[in-house]
């Protein structure tokens, strides 16, 4: 019996050493909605065409990766890598991984399966550096959109989507007396505030000035995002009290559950509002926060090739298997994101979708500082902190300094 238990235990141990063989780590943030539901639907697409790879999902909760992105550098600085991970296009990538020197290109990857082409010529120079890609991108988010109730904008007279900051909170101030809130908001987890603020930034400056930000061709001692502060103060007199105990998906259900008349966030809320069972168009609406009709806010998710990978030949297949029309066509409509490459099938998006896609065509391209793609983790997070006891304290003179010395610190232009 003895020797039977022995034998068991060896055989148990030897699959198991030959499962870690044959694994795949993958490192992510999407860990609830159609974030999730969209990253599992990859996984059994991949264990289609490789059966015998056992993907580890390393997935780390926490939205904008606020957690996750602090777990995965201790790992890339320790020596411990995933085998591939999940990680905002721009900054985020370069300045954090690839300068640093713990990344390997895989330019040669995207050429060897003839996909080097298929996706924008701007979306590839942001995964770039100094000639070399560094992560396929596997989707595109518009981060500055309001979604809507459409049986509270019905109630509260809404009969034509706010262009303006007038017109949008006359709504918001209308949703407020009905008993309503008028825009919900969670920023437990901090980042959505400044989600919030960048997208009043992108509206006062305008596409032009805000992408020279980042440029050193425009100055931040500018009192457009002075002003874009007093908009946000005036907005925060219709948020939810209890913000701050709230993630995003919990200020996105406040407009599912009828609760809140609208939300301002990316569009993985359009996956998510899909998730629990609304229909785009029918049960909730959507536009562009007002003053940013001719901006796209750029987010986009991207997975690279760690050096030391532990299984770089299976890191290598994942990647090859992301950058094709299939694994995005089948994660996208899921998450509530459009496809990076451009030759996908526009008839498997809904109408958000097919909105947003049109948009993406056809307006100007602007990187989300929060999101990773503007600028150094360094200024995103200080940034970050700023706008969250600006949320508190809502002192615009005191606030608009902080951002001026914030840029500084960064090497930006402030004067």
């Amino acid at each position: 019996m003895k020797k039977i238990l022995i034998i068991t235990i060896a055989i148990i141990l030897s699959l198991s050493i030959f499962a870690t063989e044959n694994a795949l780590e993958i490192f992510s943030w999407w860990t609830g909605g159609g974030e999730e539901e969209g990253l599992l639907a990859l996984f059994n697409l991949f264990n289609k065409y490789y059966p015998d790879i056992h993907i580890i999902n390393a997935a780390v909760a926490g939205g904008a990766g606020t957690n996750a992105k602090a777990v995965l550098k201790t790992r890339m600085l320790g020596g411990n890598p995933p085998d591939s991970f999940q990680v905002h296009a721009g900054m985020e990538l370069t300045d954090t991984y690839v300068i640093p020197g713990l990344m390997e290109p895989i330019t040669w990857i995207l050429k060897e399966i003839g996909a080097y082409n298929k996706f924008p010529k701007d979306l590839i120079e942001i995964v770039s550096y100094k000639g070399e890609v560094y992560s396929v991108p596997v989707n595109v988010h518009r981060a500055n959109v309001v979604f809507y109730n459409k049986k509270i904008a019905k109630e509260i007279g809404m009969t034509k989507e706010p262009t303006t900051w007038p017109e949008f909170l006359t709504y918001l101030d209308k949703a407020k007396k009905m008993g309503y809130v008028g825009i919900a908001l969670g920023d437990k987890n901090k980042w959505t505030s400044l989600h919030l603020f960048e997208s009043i930034m992108l509206a006062e400056l305008g596409p032009e000035k805000y992408n020279k930000l980042w440029k050193g061709e425009a100055s931040f001692n500018d009192p457009a995002i002075k002003q874009a502060l007093s908009i946000l103060k005036d907005i925060l007199a219709y948020v939810n009290s209890d913000h701050s105990a709230l993630t995003w998906q919990d200020a996105t259900r406040m407009v599912f559950e009828g609760k809140a008349f609208c939300n301002m966030m990316g569009d993985w809320a359009e996956g998510y509002l899909k998730t629990l069972g609304w229909k785009p168009g029918v049960d909730f609406g959507w536009f562009a926060l007002p003053g940013t009709q001719d901006a796209f806010m750029l987010v986009s998710d991207t997975f690279g090739l760690p050096k030391n990978a532990p299984h770089r030949e299976n890191a290598i297949k994942w990647l090859k298997f992301l950058a094709t029309v299939e694994a995005q066509d089948t994660f996208n409509p899921i998450k509530g994101s459009i496809p990076a490459r451009i030759d996908a099938d526009k008839s498997k998006y809904d109408v958000y979708l097919k909105w947003s896609m049109n948009d993406f065509s056809t307006k100007a391209i602007c990187p989300s500082i929060i999101h990773g793609s503007a600028a150094p983790e360094s200024f995103a997070t200080a940034l970050m902190d700023a706008i969250n006891i600006f949320v508190t304290e809502q002192n615009v003179n005191q606030t608009f300094k902080e951002i001026l010395w914030i840029a500084e610190d960064n090497g930006y232009l402030t004067d």
